[in-house]
């Protein structure tokens, strides 16, 4: 029997259920989401080299101002420390114009690409400082982890799928690149341009291609990493729904402090009527409270008998009807008044019980 019961134990223990909701938020909460570095890559780069369709003739002809500037002024000027200070502002403040596009087109692939995968997340957790970052024995596990080993094949994959494509490219063009001492210098500075972007459009399209993959097993792998035990899912239920047996203690204590309110009012009650043995229920008429009688008290078998006693001790009436007593508890809720098919017999027990009281 103790055998069985460690082994029920190990396995409520293994980490085979889903994720549910509240973890997942939690998770994210500390900045833990299922994200590939090689996705923003490759957007990036994608999109910076598409934009060179766009941009390139913009960047050429800047470029070429800027080098005409540049040596004109170099050959007109006597150089000096302020000449030279106010050429290398010049010269800094050129190179800005040019490549601010292209920097602000990568620095909107970024922020997409970030998007696409996570959505909105701002977490301070991952840059809070944690000593066991810092600890050496971690930090070798992390090394000699299996992570670290499956990080390897994808970097060498990247590397070898990346190259081939680019390689491919040289290799299409290569006639074009053996002929390049037979062309002018502009001619050449094209041809060299054209091949560097294609072999960059190439490569960016095969590294979306990769990431992709890499996307699709970091969310593998952080689905895996997220998965409770049984008896993790059991803790969020008492933790999200709360302990059934604090739950209960409660709603006693609740239900105790119930009855001692309701059993302050018995007193006060004009009359109580009974089944008589499992139900009672006081009624009161006040004028100024309500324009129809009300019920102040409420019970049945325990809590009955405690009406009834409590009822007896202050001289309050009691009479027994039991189709009556029945439908008001069944009814009519403490502090409300008797609906108005009751009133003709609530009415009859009322005067009966002033003109017992004034007999007496």
């Amino acid at each position: 029997m103790e055998f069985i019961k460690l082994d029920l134990q190990f396995f409520s223990g293994e980490k085979t259920e889903k994720a549910t909701p509240r973890k997942r938020e939690d998770v994210r909460k500390k900045g833990q989401v299922a994200k590939s570095a090689d996705v923003n890559t490759a957007i990036g780069l994608l999109t910076v080299f598409l934009a060179f369709l766009f941009i390139g003739p913009f960047m050429m002809k800047q470029l070429l101002a800027l080098m005409k500037s540049s040596l004109q002024e170099t050959l007109l000027l006597q150089l000096s420390e302020k000449n030279v200070h106010e050429l290398m502002m010049q010269i800094a403040v050129q190179s800005a114009y040019m490549v601010g596009p292209i920097m602000g087109v990568a620095l909107i692939a970024g922020i997409a690409g970030n998007y696409l995968q996570v959505g909105f997340l701002f977490s301070t957790e991952a840059v809070q400082m944690k000593l066991e970052k810092i600890n050496p024995i971690q930090g070798f596990k992390r090394i000699y982890s299996l992570r670290a080993v499956v990080e390897l094949l994808k970097s060498i994959l990247k590397i070898s799928f990346v190259g081939a494509v680019t390689f491919s490219v040289i290799w299409f063009q290569m006639d074009g690149i053996l002929s390049l001492s037979k062309l002018s210098v502009e001619k050449a500075f094209l041809f060299v341009s054209k091949l560097a972007f294609q072999m960059g459009l190439f490569a960016s399209i095969a590294l979306l291609f990769l990431s992709l993959l890499d996307y699709f097993y970091q969310k593998y792998d952080f689905e895996k990493n997220i998965r409770m035990s049984k008896q993790d899912l059991k803790d969020e239920f008492k933790k999200s729904e709360g302990d059934p047996l604090i739950k209960s203690r409660i709603k006693q204590k609740q239900r105790e402090m119930a009855t001692r309110r309701m059993m302050q009012d018995v007193p006060g009650a004009d009359v109580v009527i009974t089944n008589p043995t499992h139900y009672a229920i006081a009624l009161k008429y006040d004028e100024d409270k309500m324009d129809a009688p009300f019920v102040v008290a409420k019970g049945v078998d325990f809590v009955a008998q405690k009406i009834k006693e409590t009822a007896k001790t202050n001289n309050v009436t009691m009479i027994e009807n039991r189709p009556l007593a029945r439908a008001l508890y069944d009814q009519v809720d403490i502090g409300r008044a008797v609906p108005e098919e009751f009133f003709k017999a609530i009415a009859e027990i009322l005067a009966y019980v002033y003109q017992l009281k004034n007999k007496g």
